[in-house]
């Protein structure tokens, strides 16, 4: 790893690319230039064939600057530092604190290959490579940046085996809150490893690993429970706990009040699914109910003729 540190003291685990998947973008990228190089010289050897030599020659310089220089330059300034090449190699050029170059960077670079690369055919960039603890060439170490892998193979992970049965459950009032992360790997990758190592050797490993593991806790395994055994089943408990607290918000979705929201929000009718305002509220009593059926049929309207606001519905005798 490059080692990086951004300004947030943050450690970036960043590959620094060596000098063969450098040199090989680099010829890809040559080659490529190279190749619109010679169209374009032959497009304007024959557009300029009526000119002076002056204007032939000023031209060409022109040509050659604005190919083989301001292009690249171009190029990984719009591509935050990745060339045909380094997209093909899985490389990309960022600064030293891990962040995207800008124009800058592309400058000095491109500059500084102009004498690296195609004045000395690539020998200076090579040795400078090769000296240089992270493989910068005098580019990188002018403009400040570092090419680094972008493609990299990820590990297998292997699963951890499970606890005993007799042990699921055990560990549920334990405190892990003090262990920490290091150690959880250093367990994670013992239990992993478990049966490839000697048994000697990994019945040392897992008491050390045991007894830090009780410094940090607090609490001694259960008495005859191997040292193996003890440690898959502390890990099973801290991966039981983080799968509660990923799903206990999901869990929520599924009471009363939540169900009926989320079935009202998609349209969709939640069937069983009682309001909490029509559970709460007491049930209606039979007596109101009744009085309008002991009312008479009928109602005389009042003499005389409506008042002028009449809504339709008789008003109160």
């Amino acid at each position: 790893m490059s080692g990086l540190v951004t300004g947030d003291a943050v450690v970036l685990g960043l590959q620094p690319a060596r000098l063969p998947s450098r040199a090989l973008a680099v010829l890809i990228d040559l080659v490529v230039v190279w190749a619109a190089y010679l169209l374009i010289t032959l497009g304007l050897a024959v557009a300029t064939a009526s000119l002076d030599e002056a204007a032939v020659a000023a031209v060409s310089v022109a040509s050659f600057l604005l190919i083989l220089v301001g292009a690249p330059i171009a190029v990984e300034t719009l591509s935050h530092g990745r060339s045909l090449g380094k997209m093909a190699c899985g490389l990309r050029v960022v600064r030293d604190d891990g962040g995207p170059i800008r124009f800058r960077h592309a400058l000095v670079r491109g500059a500084m290959g102009v004498v690296e690369i195609l004045m000395t055919f690539g020998v200076v960039a090579c040795v400078a490579s090769l000296v240089s603890e992270r493989g910068r060439r005098l580019g990188d170490v002018f403009a400040g940046t570092l090419v680094v892998r972008e493609r990299i193979p990820t590990a297998r992970v292997l699963a951890v085996p499970p606890p005993p049965p007799w042990l699921v459950g055990r560990f549920a009032g334990l405190d892990l809150s003090a262990v920490p992360e290091t150690l959880w790997l250093e367990i994670r990758q013992y239990l992993t490893r478990a049966r490839e190592l000697d048994p000697a050797v990994g019945r040392r490993l897992a008491e050390r690993l045991a007894d830090e593991l009780v410094a940090r806790t607090g609490a001694p395994p259960p008495p005859g429970v191997p040292a193996e055994a003890y440690l898959a089943g502390v890990v099973a408990e801290r991966q039981a706990r983080d799968a509660r607290r990923v799903f206990a918000p999901a869990s929520g979705a599924g009471q009363v009040g939540g169900a009926g929201a989320v079935g009202g929000a998609l349209g969709v009718p939640v069937v069983g699914v009682v309001p909490p305002a029509a559970a709460l509220s007491p049930a209606p009593s039979a007596a109101p109910s009744a009085a309008p059926a002991s009312a008479p049929a009928s109602v005389a309207p009042p003499e005389g003729p409506p008042p002028a606001s009449a809504t339709g519905f008789a008003p109160p005798a």
